[in-house]
């Protein structure tokens, strides 16, 4: 049966002149889902800002490319894995990796680093924590296990828990890698007459129609699709990486593509379309494991650790030679035609003849309604309990150090080697991850951001200060953001007042990252997020790299007693309206409300730049911006490895908003040079507030007169690691 609709099926029949088979379907089916053609998000995608001065591939390719200077660049993208998850955890988030990865070392570039943000549903919700607590372990092991056999360090991410995510989580990957300028590969099917190379391993029937799959909202029998689920190798595809850089090399390569969502399919359409060319090639020839595959199940496997290559004529034998020695199937398939046409035999008979360029880039366009306004269930107003005073502020900084979205994730990325390949600086646990690279004395610094809560309450306030959040992060370590890729998690697009989120979160990240100047090189969009008709909240999630000198790196925990706290950036200002949506509101009061924080992008952008001059000139023992939980969870943070504070805030807001807003614009630094500090704030307008000093007895937080919060600092450490451990200790029992 065919997802597409009769349209689209009138559409089909109007470019081939003829019915299709159902071979054909299949093709224009996978190739057409949202999943691959982006046919509902396209139009407003072309919104995002692209370019930059170090851009050197963006959208379009497998993954986007900038320059790092001293002739090397990165290559990084997101994906999303999403529905694969859900219905198998451990081989839907391992293939996953896989599938970035290849993303990644098909452009001829090596995986340097792996990161992932994930999404569950409360570990501890009545009906579904069994399942959320299976989902997680299956998903992180899944995670690990790749990374960790393949051999790629996963330096950080994030995990959050909302019972929107209850039948439907998220795991989005992003992976980044390392190459000069002159090692730049593309999807290209370049040169007639040249031969088309299949690699890796052999063809099944896992993930036949994952990428349809991928496109549609989950029932009461999504159980059933399982099949639809792929199944990783992580040692095959080491062998893999190794063989194509390895053939990369030899120089007889033209273009090399990873046979991803949609499989065969994809990689040789899309290869074709791209170089203006065509494809012809023989399934007989395909490498298969399992006998009796018809064209239909060969053309939409998704079997993983496979890629398809164009190289040049007369030089076949020096790959096949190269993949020979890594012990993988390297064979000719096909050949590259002048034709345009993607044209499918089976044992000498045509099965499937399609137009290249029709099929990979001519998908439906859908300007879907959205004159609805966003979806939001939460109403405006405050409760009206809100007027009362916390009885013990000290126990609702514990209840938030020990609720899911702030405790340590340690449970969870001890799991990950972070270290392997010996590039990590800064890993898992900080604002930003940091990894040099060796060649250069230039390292690159990773922040990998979501925040739903904000999005469902106003998409476009809610996207923008995901991007100055991921930029904050970059600059608190000393890096300079420079480049973004973005992983649009939303619902049925199909419904008004969900399309109305989808393109208000597009718009406000485009305004941001023009802003704050990190073009978006590439991305993934995944819609569908539903489950019996219930959609996610609108999770855009934002991967921004940044660019820093290599050097001992600047981190979170306070680091010596006597030392000066001081908040860049001051203490910031709320009202009951901009509350509602703070993780303060979420654990203590039970309640969401209101709208985000308010963020002025003019002074974001002032204090980004002087914390990184503040870093860069060495005046910053420690540094860490204020986000989730607001000041009081920061201060917690930076406390947790032994050194406390004593800290005085003077202010006319009221305990519970000074101490635990989110207002954005706000970096803790500890320091013995406050002048110097403060100094470097006076040059660039922004404020810079002595708040106390660092002590070993503990953490206590006042307003000069009376003592809100005052902790021994063990006791925040305990109930902040352990956390997480105790809400999965029942999937142990």
């Amino acid at each position: 049966m065919s997802d597409l609709t009769a349209a689209e099926l009138d559409k089909v029949r109007a470019i081939l002149k003829r019915e299709p088979n159902e071979t054909e379907v299949g093709i224009f089916t996978v190739m057409w889902s949202e999943h691959c053609s982006y046919k509902s998000s396209r139009i407003h995608l072309k919104k995002l800002p692209t370019k930059s001065d170090r851009v050197l591939v963006g959208p379009g390719e497998n993954a986007g490319i900038i320059d790092i200077g001293d002739g090397y660049a990165i290559a990084f993208k997101i994906e999303s894995h999403n529905h694969p998850s859900f219905i198998e955890p451990f081989q839907g988030a391992a293939t996953g990796v896989g599938g970035i990865l290849r993303d990644i070392f098909t452009m001829g570039a090596r995986p340097i680093a792996v990161m992932d943000a994930l999404r569950f549903g409360p570990l501890d919700d009545p009906e579904w924590g069994d399942r959320n607590r299976r989902i997680l372990e299956g998903v992180v092991g899944g995670i690990s296990h790749y990374g960790n056999c393949f051999g790629v360090p996963t330096v950080g991410g994030e995990t959050v828990f909302e019972s929107c995510y209850n039948g439907n989580p998220l795991v989005n990957v992003f992976a980044l890698g390392v190459f000069r300028h002159d090692e730049i590969f593309f999807g290209r099917a370049t040169g007639v007459g040249n031969p088309v190379i299949y690699v890796g391993a052999k063809t099944g029937r896992d993930g036949i129609k994952g990428a349809s799959m991928a496109s549609a909202e989950f029932d009461e029998d999504s159980k059933d699709k399982r099949p639809n689920v792929q199944v990783g190798d992580p040692f095959m595809e080491k062998l893999l990486l190794e063989a194509c850089l390895e053939a990369m090399r030899t120089g007889a390569i033209v273009g090399i593509q990873d046979m991803g969502a949609a499989g065969l399919t994809c990689s040789t359409c899309e290869m074709g379309s791209r170089a203006e060319t065509g494809i012809e090639f023989d399934l007989q020839l395909v490498p298969q494991r399992e006998t009796g595959m018809t064209p239909y199940e060969i053309m939409l496997s998704e079997s993983q650790e496979r890629m398809l290559l164009v190289a040049e004529k007369g030089r076949e034998d020096e790959v096949f030679a190269v993949f020979k020695k890594w012990g993988l199937d390297a064979v000719t398939i096909g050949v590259v035609t002048n034709d345009g046409m993607l044209r499918v035999k089976d044992h000498g008979k045509v099965v499937a003849e399609i137009p290249n360029r029709e099929l990979a880039d001519e998908a439906p366009l859908y300007d879907r309604p959205h004159d609805a306004a966003p979806y939001r269930s939460a109403p405006m107003e405050a409760p009206a309990g809100l007027a009362a005073p916390s009885p013990d502020l000290t126990a609702d900084l514990l209840a938030l150090l020990g609720s899911g979205d702030v405790c340590s994730k340690r449970l969870i990325w001890e799991q990950y080697d972070y270290t392997v390949r010996t590039n990590t600086i800064a890993g898992p646990g900080g604002d930003a991850a940091v990894l040099r690279i060796k060649e250069t004395g230039t390292s690159v610094a990773i922040s990998l951001d979501g925040n739903g809560r904000y999005c469902s309450l106003d998409p476009r306030e809610g996207a923008k200060l995901l991007v100055a959040e991921c930029c904050r992060n970059l600059s608190t370590v000393g890096a300079l953001p420079v480049a973004a890729t973005n992983n649009l998690n939303f619902g049925n697009p199909e419904r008004p007042e969900i399309m109305a989120q989808i393109v208000e979160a597009i718009e406000g990240l485009s305004e941001a990252c023009r802003y704050f100047e990190t073009p978006i090189t590439g991305g993934n969009v995944s819609l569908y997020n539903e489950t019996l008709g219930e959609a996610i909240w609108p999770t855009p999630v934002l991967g921004i790299v940044g660019l820093l000198k290599t050097e001992e790196p600047v981190t979170v925990p306070f680091k010596n007693q006597g030392r000066i706290v001081m908040l860049l950036g001051g203490l910031g200002a709320c009202d009951a309206t901009r509350f509602g949506g703070t993780q303060y509101a979420k654990v203590v009061l039970n309640k969401m409300w209101g709208l985000p924080p308010a963020l002025d992008m003019a002074y974001e952008k002032r204090v980004q730049t002087a914390i990184r001059d503040i870093v860069n000139e060495g005046h910053a023992e420690s540094a860490h911006d204020v986000s989730d939980g607001g000041l009081a969870v920061a201060l917690a943070e930076c406390a947790v490895n032994g050194v406390g504070a004593s800290v005085e805030i003077v202010t006319d807001l009221r305990p519970e908003f000074a101490l635990f807003h989110e207002g954005p614009s706000r970096i803790l630094v500890s320091t013995a040079a406050p002048e110097a500090i403060e100094e470097i704030a006076r040059k660039h307008n922004v404020d810079a507030v002595r708040i106390g000093a660092t002590m070993n007895t503990g953490l206590r937080i006042g307003d000069g007169s009376v003592t809100w919060i005052d902790s021994p600092v063990d006791r925040l450490k305990h109930v902040w690691e352990n956390a997480l451990a105790e809400q999965l200790a029942p999937i142990h029992v």
